[in-house]
């Protein structure tokens, strides 16, 4: 087991960017992206081309990135709500073997209500850091560390901070997606300030194994890039939204797909936005992506200074690296924005695996199709490691694919997601007249393969779309009784994985007149 004394170094960087759908990536086919940085690391790793995260939005998916488990059973199913102070998370789990995991960027984790008193400041901001992280650049709470280094750069904060996200020059007549940048200029985006706060800290560690969880904000809204990301791209770069003629068309399909097209906002995107997003026009969606592709331009740029330094340093035969993120982003998609509901927008994204080690020379700039999730990512790193991967953990090890090149025999065949919609109802007066459901009713679960995709909800309707004839998932088949025999697989198969996967923690000890016996 390697520790921090052993000669044969292991550096872990694990990068996670936030709110970057899937099908961003050149790699996967997008046609205009531009990320010679991104696209250098795709040539010497390994992409998943089918990863999803298994929850969304924030705080969720990143406590099942980083505890290993499905939220089913973390049961921090949206932001703010608590994660039970019981459940190891891989920084813990590192620790074991020797790492310092150190963090830039956040978690957006709520904790323990039966441990930290109820007056503690970590339970008034949207989220704090997961136990077990030493923060070298955190963001959270309230965003202060890079305010604070905005402001010693000499830049003058607006007194509503977030101004610094406007659009430059916009007028009160320019609503929402705009091509101008935003005020921040490039050198102090918040972009910036992370790879500062990275780059630093890689400085420092430089004598000693060391495991760097990197994040990144963007491309999360506000969706305004600054100069000169914010023109990269034009609205010809951009395809038009997968939606029906109408929102009212596309309501008919459910009543919690209804509830979005009437309720979000686009001032929740951008910093001069009004009205709802479901109102956008097909111009200002294009234009929309047009910034969002800029954003991930200046990630793509940020993250390669990253790269450079690991080779400059002579660390990068020496390091893991894993590029992911928390969640997607339906970016006008069914009339929505943001990471919520059930289509494949906001849970499909980006997995690209590094690994340094000579036996995964045969698969560099290969592509794998079979169906991983962000679970998976805990076991991989500490199978890399060495280091043992806890009961709890739902995922499995990805290495089989970076170093064999073929997935082993009994892998999963449907790729399986969760979203807790209690949260719609703190806009609310009298939830139980918003979707006739009370909190603890209010969630989804989807079982997908190639071919279909099951939606089952606690109280409302299910849905089932025949992804071959329906890509787009615009027609549930659900009520046909010609597909019953399919709907009925499906359902199966969900309910198979709820039971293979319910809460195990203790279930692998036994009782025995011999004491304990531990059958894993």
């Amino acid at each position: 087991m390697p520790t921090i004394a052993d000669p044969k170094r292991k550096n872990v960087l694990l990068i996670v960017v936030d709110q970057w759908r899937g099908d961003t990536l050149k790699a996967a086919g997008h046609k205009s992206i531009r990320t010679p940085n991104i696209d250098a690391l795709v040539a010497e790793s390994v992409t998943f081309r089918r990863h999803y995260t298994v929850t969304s939005p924030c705080g969720p998916a990143r406590a099942s990135l980083l505890t290993g488990m499905y939220a089913m059973n973390h049961r921090a199913v949206q932001n703010t709500i608590p994660l039970d102070a019981r459940h190891t998370n891989l920084a813990m789990e590192v620790r074991k073997g020797g790492w310092d995991p150190a963090i830039v960027g956040y978690t957006t984790t709520t904790p323990d209500p039966r441990e930290w008193p109820a007056m503690d400041p970590a339970f008034t901001v949207l989220g704090d850091l997961m136990h077990g992280w030493r923060p070298v650049g955190a963001f959270e709470p309230r965003m202060e560390g890079y305010f604070a280094w905005v402001a010693s750069q000499g830049y003058k904060l607006p007194e509503n901070r977030g101004d610094i996200w406007l659009p430059e020059g916009v007028t009160e007549e320019e609503l929402g997606a705009t091509r101008k940048p935003s005020r921040i200029p490039a050198h102090l985006s918040d972009t910036r300030w992370f790879t500062e706060r990275a780059l630093i800290y890689l400085l420092g560690a430089a004598k000693r194994p060391w495991f760097l969880h990197l994040g990144y904000y963007r491309p999360h809204p506000p969706f305004a890039a600054p100069a000169p990301y914010h023109d990269m791209y034009s609205i010809e770069d951009a395809p038009a939204p997968v939606r029906a003629s109408t929102p009212e068309e596309e309501a008919r399909q459910h009543p919690l797909l209804r509830f979005f097209l009437d309720s979000i906002d686009k001032r929740r995107f951008f910093e001069n936005g009004k009205g709802l997003a479901s109102s956008m026009s097909v111009a200002e969606v294009r234009q929309m992506r047009a910034t969002y592709y800029g954003l991930i331009s200046e990630c793509d740029a940020e993250i390669g200074r990253v790269l450079q330094f690991l080779r400059d340093s002579g660390q990068w035969d020496d390091t893991l690296i894993i590029l992911t993120s928390d969640h997607g982003e339906q970016l006008g998609d069914h009339y929505i924005l943001g990471k919520v509901g059930y289509f494949d927008e906001s849970f499909h994204i980006p997995l690209i695996v590094r690994d340094p080690d000579a036996s995964a020379d045969a698969t560099r700039g290969t592509v794998v199709d079979s169906f991983t999730e962000s679970i998976d990512i805990m076991p991989t790193i500490l199978n890399w490691l060495g280091l043992e991967t806890p009961r709890t953990v739902d995922g499995r090890s990805l290495l089989p694919f970076v170093r064999e090149g073929a997935a082993p025999p009994d892998w999963r065949r449907h790729v399986y997601y969760e979203y807790d919609y209690r949260n719609v109802f703190m806009s609310a007066s009298r939830p139980e007249e918003v979707l006739g459901v009370d909190l603890d009713e209010a969630s989804l679960a989807v079982v997908e393969d190639e071919a279909g995709k099951y939606v089952h909800f606690t109280k409302l309707p299910s849905l089932y779309f025949d992804l071959v004839q329906d890509p787009g998932q615009f027609t549930s088949l659900a009520a046909d009784p010609s597909r019953a025999s399919e709907v009925l697989r499906y359902a199966q198969a969900m309910l198979s994985w709820r039971l293979r996967f319910a809460e195990r923690t203790l279930t692998g000890y036994q009782a025995s007149p011999d004491g304990l016996v531990k059958r894993v």
